[in-house]
């Protein structure tokens, strides 16, 4: 099983990198015991190198059938479609997702379809409220998500140095990370 670590900002000076790094550096420590016997491949997927274009293909992504115009859109479709399930690490911009991490959702479809998903958000409040609005989002692409979610503060959790988890995380990032593999090994049928 592969899950990809999604970075879900581009904005120059984001610290989403650290909490994505983070994530990974945790899932990357686990192993099939810890995953009722699963084994799990993480990858750190960074939307930034992407350098996604803004909905610019000319057929909708429903209907095109992973048939893409434009190379860099070709690219991200074999990346998302690589892989079984996600994390995504997203901050929450004016009490919403990111644009550029929605643009990246939305110019695929069949790739996201019947996937486990699970949500790390950040933000002056944790993130809830992009991460409420990636839940409903997550529905009309078919991707799966857990109940489990990690709520990261930027103020207490980002500063100076970088990014420092509160004591209480890593035990909430390992939950939420078990939870997603069940509920991806559980979909897998249906991607089949």
């Amino acid at each position: 099983m592969r899950i990809g670590i999604v970075i879900g900002s581009t904005r120059p000076g984001r610290v989403g990198a650290g909490a994505g790094q983070w994530v990974h550096a945790v899932a990357t420590s686990l192993g099939p015991a810890e995953h009722d016997g699963e084994a799990v491949e993480y990858e750190l997927v960074d939307l930034e190198t992407f350098d996604l274009d803004l909905l610019n293909e000319p057929t909708k992504p429903s209907v095109a059938g992973r048939e893409y115009e434009n190379a860099k859109t070709r690219v991200w479709s074999e990346k998302i479609d690589s892989l079984d399930g996600f994390v995504f690490v997203t901050p929450e911009y004016n009490h919403g997702v990111p644009a550029a991490m929605k643009n990246a959702l939305d110019v695929l479809y069949p790739e996201w379809n019947h996937k486990g998903l699970s949500l790390v958000g950040y933000g002056a409040d944790g993130g809830v409220r992009a991460i409420e609005h990636w839940r409903t989002i997550a529905a009309n692409v078919h991707l799966h998500p857990t109940r489990e979610q990690v709520s990261l503060s930027i103020f207490t959790e980002f500063g100076d140095d970088g990014f420092t988890p509160g004591e209480r995380r890593s035990g909430e990032l390992v939950a939420l990370l078990n939870s997603l593999v069940r509920l991806t090994a559980a979909t897998r049928a249906l991607r089949s």
